[in-house]
């Protein structure tokens, strides 16, 4: 129980920066988003945040390239 309370809160907190630059990064439909649309994707990114940093940092290292 203790570890998804864990899990839980680092997606809390993942969330938030994800929701200001990295789904642009990831989607480039996702740049011009709207708040409301950064509230409906909150439930899925806090709980599949590690799938969504992993597409995070592969999409910033093929900005890189």
């Amino acid at each position: 129980m203790i570890a998804l309370a864990i899990y839980a809160a680092v997606g809390v907190v993942f969330t938030v920066p994800f929701a200001l630059k990295g789904a642009g990064a990831i989607d480039p439909a996702a740049r011009g988003a709207t708040w409301g649309f950064r509230v409906l994707t909150f439930p899925g990114v806090v709980a599949l945040w590690p799938l969504m940093l992993v597409k995070w940092m592969r999409a910033g290292a093929k900005g890189r390239s």
